[in-house]
């Protein structure tokens, strides 16, 4: 863990630029997610994510009129991403995902920051941060890395029904922690689900996820049970018997491989 600090976070130039230009247009947006739990572990984190309470088309209209570029194409789930002195911005308007199932989900916009939060996978993620430092954390985020727990928004069961890849989201995220506390009944519940995801979730995502793994600071958490005897972690021996059924070398030989290594 270095020395980073949100206060860093908000005194970066670009940052104070974006919270500048709606200032000035008397829009509330706010940081969200990965910047700001990452900025409380002490590290600094390349990808910045929004939370507004105003419509895309608004968010656009903005972006024109300060001349900044912007990618729309996430557009129908109302998310814009701007380019403010040479770094992306994600803009979200707060929404509600309905009828969720797998990777699919409809959306309803909403001016309430914690429906917005609540949609969110993890405590950990579902946090908002306001140019004067002000911090949203309605699921108790900053207790839970403060306790390196990770924990689910809601009911495990249903969070996972919604998005397969929350299981794969969740291995990934305990690398950020060097000793994580495991929730009881999280593996069990995971592992009830775990077959059911291959359905919903394609090999290539599989194998991002899985690459994702090995940027956290604590990686071997990711894979193994206990780093004293590097137990591997169930998950890794069914998806590579899927990878294998599936003939996608790509994911053995450029993903799992990986694993292995971790153990030298």
């Amino acid at each position: 863990m270095n020395n980073y600090t949100v206060a860093n976070l908000l005194n970066k130039y670009s940052i104070k630029r974006f919270f500048d230009i709606f200032a000035n247009e008397s829009k509330e947006v706010q940081l969200v997610g990965g910047c700001i739990r990452d900025a409380l572990l002490g590290k600094e984190t390349k990808d910045i994510d929004v939370a507004t309470n105003f419509l895309p088309d608004e968010i656009i209209k903005i972006l024109n009129k300060h001349k900044i570029e912007y990618k729309n194409f996430a557009y129908k789930y109302g998310s814009i991403i701007a380019i403010v002195e040479n770094k992306k911005f994600q803009i979200t308007t707060l929404r509600e995902d309905i009828k969720q199932r797998g990777r699919h989900t409809s959306i309803i916009f909403t001016n309430d920051w914690k429906k917005d939060a609540k949609r969110r996978d993890f405590s950990i993620n579902a946090m908002y941060l306001s140019s004067d430092g002000i911090l949203k954390d309605f699921f108790n985020g900053q207790r839970d890395i403060v306790e390196s727990k990770l924990k689910f928004i809601g009911n495990i069961d249903k969070r996972i029904q919604e998005d397969f890849l929350r299981i794969f989201r969740y291995y990934r995220f305990l690398g950020i922690f060097e000793k994580p506390k495991i929730i009881k009944g999280y593996d069990e519940t995971l592992k009830k689900y775990f077959n059911e995801s291959f359905n919903y979730l394609s090999n290539d995502l599989l194998r991002q996820e899985i690459l994702k793994m090995f940027n956290t600071s604590f990686p071997s958490n990711s894979f193994f049970n206990k780093k004293n005897n590097m137990e591997k972690r169930y998950w890794i021996e069914l998806i590579k018997n899927h990878f294998i059924q599936t003939k996608y070398d790509l994911g053995l030989k450029k993903c799992l491989n990986k694993i292995e290594l971790l153990m030298k």
